[in-house]
């Protein structure tokens, strides 16, 4: 949306981010550490956090919040800055 903050992966991306969801899409190819590999694979990132698959609700951590989902789409919208 116009007027969104500018916006960083290492600031306000990077740390909604667990260690755990990290080590856990790593077997499958994604790094969520990675500012790259987050944004090539950023809709459907956004697509299960927003639809609270993501994380798995076995891992016990908690899902995003509708400000996270929001955050993270502003993050999109802004081209996915570093």
């Amino acid at each position: 949306m116009p007027g969104d903050p500018a916006m960083s992966f290492a600031k306000d991306i990077r740390p909604m981010f667990t260690e755990t969801d990290i080590d856990h899409m790593e077997p499958f190819g994604l790094d969520l550490s990675s500012r790259d590999e987050v944004a090539d694979r950023a809709d459907e990132i956004y697509r299960m956090v927003k639809e609270k698959t993501m994380p798995p609700p076995a891992s016990g951590l908690p899902l995003w919040t509708d400000e996270m989902c929001e955050r993270f789409a502003a993050w999109q919208r802004q081209g996915c800055p570093p």
